[in-house]
């Protein structure tokens, strides 16, 4: 296993020390844990389909609106209003 040094403040030390003998684990393994549950997250975050890709088909799939319905705000002058 390879070893990776670290800073850390003493309050995230103290609540690191806490949450590992709460666990019954080594600091080590808890932030291996920490590490690895941070990264299976972000990982499942980029791996979400865009709007885009949800809705790739849709997207330009009518004709006839005005060219410049994204860029003039008079477009929007009513938007919300009831």
């Amino acid at each position: 296993m390879n070893t990776l040094s670290i800073k850390i403040d003493p309050d995230l030390e103290r609540a690191l020390v806490l949450a590992s003998e709460r666990e019954h684990v080594s600091k080590s393994e808890l932030m291996r844990r920490a590490l690895a549950s941070y990264l299976n997250q972000r990982a499942a975050v980029t791996s979400a389909p865009s709007a885009l890709d949800l809705a790739g088909d849709l997207a330009g799939c009518f004709s006839g609106g005005p060219a410049d319905l994204s860029s003039n705000p008079r477009h929007i002058e009513d938007f919300g209003r009831q």
